[in-house]
């Protein structure tokens, strides 16, 4: 594929995938607990959230919390308290059911009836670039209509998925879309 970037970083441009600034728009947008798994007050609150129905247990199970119902009862009481591996399993968790739960409301809004939403790609850094080998690249705007495929695939956790969905997206920049594979930030609002 052409501008596909395979050793990027060589000669000091600094940025991340598009696909990986979407996925933190995104987050950033679902919002959620704030306070960090590792504190009781962020540990309690994911607890709840993974375990207040029938259906949210269900989904915490599919998302990889696979932990006995006395164990979680003994973790809600304070009884006990969770391993790192279990704490990270617990956030991971508590991330995926989040974004299946908040996705089709998250789509509606990014959709506005049809009419899209504008997203702002800021570059890549290119300040640690000598100046023989850097190149121009500038600011862009791009209204997205589609937002399916990405939510969709955000939603699942599916980053081969989302990344793909990017590239297809950002096609509608013409010739340039390959400059920015990799960038500063994507950023919109819904």
């Amino acid at each position: 594929m052409p501008e596909k970037n395979i050793e990027f970083g060589k000669f000091g441009a600094r940025g991340i995938k598009g696909a990986d600034a979407v996925a933190r728009q995104l987050d950033a947008l679902a919002g959620g607990i704030a306070t960090p798994v590792t504190v009781k007050r962020g540990l309690m609150a994911r607890l709840h959230y993974l375990t207040r129905t029938p259906h949210a247990r269900r989904a915490a199970r599919e998302a990889g919390l696979t932990v006995t119902d006395r164990t979680l009862k003994a973790w809600l009481d304070g009884k006990r308290r969770p391993t790192a591996a279990n704490l990270a399993r617990i956030d991971a968790a508590y991330r995926v059911v989040r974004r299946q739960n908040v996705a089709k409301h998250l789509l509606k809004r990014l959709h506005r009836d049809g009419r899209g939403t504008r997203v702002e790609i800021h570059p890549v850094n290119q300040s640690g670039v000598d100046q023989r080998l850097s190149r121009v690249i500038e600011f862009r705007t791009l209204n997205v209509r589609r937002w399916d495929r990405i939510v969709t695939t955000w939603a699942a956790d599916d980053a081969h998925g989302l990344e793909a969905a990017w590239d297809d997206t950002i096609v509608d920049l013409g010739s340039q879309w390959g400059q920015y594979e990799y960038v500063t930030n994507v950023g919109f609002a819904a």
